[in-house]
């Protein structure tokens, strides 16, 4: 099972109501993909099995795998594209 890790500042707050929301969008389009929340301190230790990177902040850094925006799972605006990516990530 493919996994994409969730992080924002703590990884207990933002984080896990964007997390909820991808895991339930995942499922209701039938895809078996985990979701994982992490804070930001650990990031960097789950890119080697991640498929994927929601980011809820501003990222500086390049990272090895597909960065989504977490604020579009907020907000609703571009919702349905970071979820394409997220699947297209997974594949």
């Amino acid at each position: 099972m493919k996994k994409v890790i969730v992080a924002c500042g703590s990884g207990v707050a933002t984080s896990q109501t964007v997390a909820s929301k991808v895991m339930r969008l995942l499922k209701e389009q039938g895809h078996d993909i985990k979701v994982e929340v992490v804070d930001l301190k650990s990031v960097d230790s789950h890119m080697k099995d991640s498929a994927a990177y929601i980011a809820i902040t501003k990222i500086d850094k390049t990272y090895p795998i597909p960065v989504i925006n977490g604020i579009a799972f907020l907000t609703g605006i571009g919702m349905d594209a970071e979820l394409q990516k997220i699947i297209n990530a997974c594949k």
